[in-house]
């Protein structure tokens, strides 16, 4: 049995140390801009405004959730839970996720209900309101963007897509509120907020999507199996790998273990460095933890099997 002892931790908490400071830029320019659109939505009695200081309320908690996440994921692995606290970033990216559709929903039957009879709004003040609100919004995803892993961390994807589905509601409420003051289409105010929620849903989608698949244990999307296989079994001496499992741990921490029958007359530790190195160089995974064995060795077959067509 081998394990790879350079796991790159130093680079791996250098990324959550950006993605903290991000998150509370962002928690705080989000808290203060939602107070001022759910007062000027209560005043210009626009469901565009009000639509979008309540996703602003829920930005605020699923920011607040990925710090807590955070929090969590750095607390030290204990004698039941020998990964850590890690997960805990993926389950409030799902909570995230979730409460991005139930938003959503409550959006596109509020806007149904207005449909038929949409009701006078103050469009130049909602305008205005929504213009500080989406400035807001594009200063709190600018600090995400340069301070935090948006891209590969799905915990902080999560909330930066809280935040751009704010911005996308910001747009459409001064849209909205242009055409209502221009026009007097009042009806553009539940139309949009239709769009915006939509918007809204599809990204939604793609953050519970994820979450799940690394909830499954599913392999990381860069990783395929077979390749894996055919890359291992090209080292010279060994006959076969095999019982590989690949999974995330959490965003940036990916896992692999495996087997490799070599043959009788091959020196295991040779085998074993080379295996470790061509994961870390070629799958850019650091932990890595490979049983090798030789024909001597018997041991149960692993009834998770995979199949290579």
């Amino acid at each position: 049995m081998g394990h790879q002892h350079d796991h790159g931790h130093n680079h791996f908490n250098e990324n959550r140390d950006g993605n903290r400071k991000g998150l509370i830029i962002a928690l705080l320019i989000t808290t203060g801009i939602m107070v001022l659109e759910f007062i000027g939505g209560l005043i210009t009695n626009s469901l565009a405004l009000l639509s979008d200081s309540g996703h602003m309320l829920s930005d605020a908690g699923s920011l607040a959730l990925s710090l807590i996440a955070i929090w969590f994921a750095s607390k030290p692995p204990s004698s039941n839970k020998t990964y850590g606290y890690y997960r805990f970033e993926i389950l409030a990216a799902l909570f995230n996720g979730v409460t991005l559709f139930v938003i959503a929903g409550f959006i596109i039957f509020e806007a149904i209900q207005r449909i038929d009879q949409p009701p006078s709004v103050a469009s130049g003040t909602m305008m205005i309101i929504a213009s500080i609100g989406l400035l807001a919004n594009l200063l709190s995803a600018w600090t995400l963007l340069r301070k935090a892993d948006v891209k590969d961390n799905i915990n902080l994807k999560s909330a930066y897509l809280h935040i751009v589905g704010d911005a996308l509601g910001s747009v459409g409420a001064i849209i909205a509120g242009f055409l209502m003051l221009v026009f007097d289409w009042y009806i553009a105010d539940p139309l949009i907020s239709v769009l915006v929620a939509i918007l809204i849903l599809k990204s939604a989608w793609g953050v519970l999507k994820q979450s799940i698949h690394i909830l499954m244990e599913g392999s990381p999307p860069t990783i395929n199996k077979i390749e894996v296989i055919e890359l291992l079994e090209d080292i010279n001496g060994v006959i076969n790998a095999h019982d590989l499992h690949v999974w995330t741990i959490t965003s940036g921490l990916d896992s692999l273990t495996c087997h490799l029958l070599i043959e009788d007359d091959k020196d295991e530790q040779e085998i074993l460095q080379q295996a470790i190195n061509l994961i870390r160089d070629k799958c850019k995974i650091e932990h890595t933890t490979i049983q090798v064995e030789k024909s001597v060795i018997q041991h149960s077959e692993c009834k998770v099997l995979f199949d290579k067509k």
